[in-house]
């Protein structure tokens, strides 16, 4: 091990009841008036442009424990052509990690 997390299940998810304010938006969406049901929704969108931004928020703006609740590493590596765009400052993170992640063998 070279001192990074070696796969998703060593990450410190934030549990549920914590997630969501109580209107049921959750804390990385502080920009937008949107419930975790409708993000879940625009994840699963048929129009891999609208997965895609969606997933660009949840890279750009959750806590990296958290992303993995919502997307697979291979959904993020499937798409990350379509998503990288979206990430600002947080895309040479992203990089960064799935890197190592895939030198380690993490899907």
């Amino acid at each position: 091990m070279r001192g990074i997390l070696t796969d998703v299940s060593s990450l410190n998810p934030t549990p549920p009841e914590r997630m969501v304010d109580a209107q049921g938006r959750p804390y990385f969406l502080r920009d937008v008036d949107m419930t975790l049901a409708r993000f879940r929704e625009l994840l699963n969108d048929p129009d891999p442009d609208i997965r895609a931004y969606a997933m660009g928020k949840l890279l750009r703006q959750a806590k990296p424990d958290d992303v993995f609740t919502f997307v697979t590493v291979s959904d993020v590596r499937t798409n990350w052509e379509r998503v990288a765009p979206f990430l600002g400052r947080t895309r040479e993170f992203w990089r960064w990690l799935l890197d190592e992640w895939g030198e380690l063998g993490v899907a």
